[in-house]
């Protein structure tokens, strides 16, 4: 893959190969002479925006040359010239996790055992970022927005635009990166960067996936209802008016597996960081095969998914 052929399959940034636009870059879908479609990022070259975008697609670059794993994104090669800075990835057919939980015509085919997977796939992803990189990566922008889905709805985390390589005896402070609504709570008080952030994140993420909307009200229900419990509050209500309501309820096993991913992203919202559990104890738990929650009541409680130790102060 050579510059001259991205710069013909674009037909030098033509605006109708634009798919979409973030803070440091246009997105571009095009096609190679030999068939194959992929996906370039190109930065922003505003002088204002230059070197934040700079150090944004040397932070991806340096993320994704040292990881291989299915369920990140693969970046196929870079270009850093005068003229043009892009990177060019994998095209992944379904797109993000949040176009298709907007997407009320395509909601139906993402049945629960779909999105279980995603659950699976992004949990592994950080697992392998958090534990088998040496030093470990932080993504510190996990979001719906960010987890790409192949055509079989297999889940890539994508954009590491923010991510933080943790090198031993250095700081790893640094200034506020992530998405509202997704950033872990301790965020507003220190800036240190660690894997607790991705956890939090995941847990809102899984939140998402199971309700089909962003989790914001169960989220502030959980925390205060730890200082004045009420029987009206979201937790109280029965799993099933919780789930998302386009697809049919689960039954059998597939219950249980959207139970136990529930149950876990609970941890990994707990308000105390050092209380989470580590990515790899999640994607570990939420794989195994001898889970006692396969076999549920169809009328089971969210509240009795979740640990009462974790929302307390």
């Amino acid at each position: 893959m050579i510059y001259e052929s991205i710069i013909e399959a674009t037909e030098e940034f033509d605006a109708k190969y634009c798919i979409g636009e973030g803070g440091y870059g246009r997105v571009y879908k095009a096609q190679l002479q030999t068939g194959e479609t992929i996906v370039v990022k190109k930065l922003k070259e505003a002088v204002d925006v230059e070197m934040v975008s700079q150090k944004a697609f040397e932070r991806e670059i340096h993320a994704l040359t040292e990881t291989r794993h299915r369920n990140i994104i693969k970046l196929y090669g870079f270009c850093s010239s005068s003229r043009h800075s892009f990177l060019v990835y994998e095209f992944l057919e379904s797109g993000s996790l949040k176009d298709v939980l907007n997407n009320e015509e395509r909601i139906a085919t993402f049945d629960w055992n779909k999105r279980v997977n995603v659950v699976k796939g992004v949990a592994h992803a950080l697992s392998y970022m958090h534990h088998e990189c040496s030093p470990p990566i932080i993504h510190r922008d996990i979001s719906s927005k960010n987890v790409l889905l192949d055509k079989e709805y297999e889940a890539h985390v994508s954009d590491f635009g923010t991510a933080k390589v943790l090198q031993p005896y250095s700081s790893n402070w640094t200034s506020f990166a992530g998405t509202f609504g997704y950033a872990a709570p301790e965020l507003a008080y220190t800036m240190e960067v660690n894997e607790q952030c991705d956890i939090y994140s995941f847990g809102v993420v899984t939140l998402e996936v199971i309700m089909g909307c962003h989790p914001g009200d169960l989220i502030f229900s959980l925390v205060s209802a730890s200082s004045s419990p009420s029987s009206n509050s979201i937790i109280s209500w029965p799993m099933k008016e919780v789930l998302d309501q386009r697809v049919p309820f689960p039954k059998g096993n597939v219950l249980g597996e959207v139970a136990l991913v529930t149950k876990m992203a609970f941890l990994c919202l707990n308000p105390k960081p050092k209380h989470r559990p580590t990515m790899q104890q999640v994607s570990r738990a939420i794989s195994s095969q001898s889970s006692n929650m396969l076999s549920l009541s169809e009328d089971i409680k969210l509240e009795e998914l979740i640990d009462p130790k974790c929302f307390t102060y």
